[in-house]
């Protein structure tokens, strides 16, 4: 029994069952025993790897293309460059590299990292040495200014709330306890909101569905930004156009485990609902595109080649298989997806289409 199991029996007992939602976010989270506490995440080390762990490639190409979308709308100065759960700082680390040649970029950005885990801080803070990143738990943080983000593997992790159809009605899936365990159970007062009214069209009776009000609000604040003051946000996860069945999954040491067995040793995380994040978003929206279609048209062949050139023996070997990992279909290449979001005026970034 891990001691954050220890805490959610203390919890729960005390104050009923917990929504699906506050148990995830608990295990992620909690300040002493949370997931994201740990130090060892990411990497082969880690639970998983994640894009910019797998090849520089990818935050090289994703930051040109943020580039050329600055410069696309009139190169705004000052303006905002946001990365949303930075990681340990590698995907935000190749882009800076791969823009510092982009003529007017840097000196116009202000640089600001969204990050929950004090952990993690401070990983970035090592890994963005010679920049100055300003770190916020709050986007309201944010100037009033043109704004460039990127989300890779960011809202997979934000909590759900799933609900299972009975009839017409929608109960919520909670975690309690039965014999002293963590168990899982339906609420047996039905739930009713607009948006679970609204399924009732595309489903059957049995059908599970989830809902991200985190996810929801924070791209109705990035999406209202972009609208009113210019910009562009890139955004990478797994997850498809609608919500529908169970996806929510732990991982730890690259494996599948039981969701109630480690709890805060085990990632947990959910497909991301791409149609409810681009309606709450007030501005542009991108076609969902596959994640190795959209990094092919942004020319990530040529660049692993002219990569290859200084590479042999088993260097070239990971290369080859890196540039694979992203690209390819049986990979991250289709569960993977490409959103962007930009001003209704504008045209969408390179390599995405409307």
């Amino acid at each position: 029994m891990t001691d954050l199991t220890k805490v959610l029996l203390r919890r729960i007992s005390q104050n009923g069952p917990m929504a699906l939602a506050e148990f995830i976010e608990t295990c992620l989270l909690h300040p002493v025993h949370g997931y994201y506490t740990q130090q060892n995440v990411f990497g082969a080390s880690g639970d998983f790897v994640t894009a910019p762990e797998t090849s520089q490639m990818f935050g090289e190409l994703l930051g040109l293309c943020l580039a050329q979308s600055w410069q696309d709308q009139g190169c705004p100065d000052p303006f905002v460059l946001l990365e949303l759960g930075p990681g340990r700082g590698s995907l935000m680390a190749d882009l800076l590299r791969a823009t510092s040649r982009i003529n007017g970029f840097h000196q116009a950005m202000h640089l600001y990292l969204y990050e929950a885990s004090k952990k993690l801080v401070d990983q970035q803070r090592k890994n963005l040495t010679g920049y100055e990143p300003l770190w916020i738990d709050s986007l309201a943080d944010l100037p009033n200014l043109p704004l460039f983000c990127i989300a890779n593997e960011f809202f997979d992790a934000l909590p759900v709330h799933q609900y299972q159809r009975k009839g017409n009605a929608w109960h919520e899936q909670q975690v309690g306890i039965s014999d002293g365990q963590l168990l899982m159970g339906l609420n047996k007062n039905p739930s009713v909101t607009p948006q679970l009214q609204a399924r009732i069209e595309d489903t059957a009776a049995g059908d599970i569905v989830e809902i991200s009000p985190q996810t929801q609000a924070i791209a109705a604040q990035i999406g209202n930004q972009i609208e009113s003051h210019k910009g562009a946000a890139l955004i990478f996860d797994y997850g498809d156009w609608r919500s529908l069945g169970d996806t929510v999954q732990a991982v730890k040491n690259h494996q599948y485990v039981d969701l109630l067995t480690t709890p805060g040793e085990a990632d947990l995380t959910a497909h991301v609902d791409f149609e409810a994040l681009a309606h709450c978003a007030p501005c542009a929206h991108s076609r969902l595109t596959p994640q190795g279609v959209l990094l092919e048209r942004l020319g990530i062949t040529p660049r692993a080649q002219a990569l290859a050139k200084n590479l042999s023996g088993p260097a070239i070997e990971q290369h080859i298989a890196a540039h694979r990992r992203l690209t390819h279909p049986d990979e991250m290449g289709k569960v993977f997806k490409a959103l962007a979001l930009f001003p209704k005026a504008a045209a969408p970034p390179p390599g995405f289409q409307t």
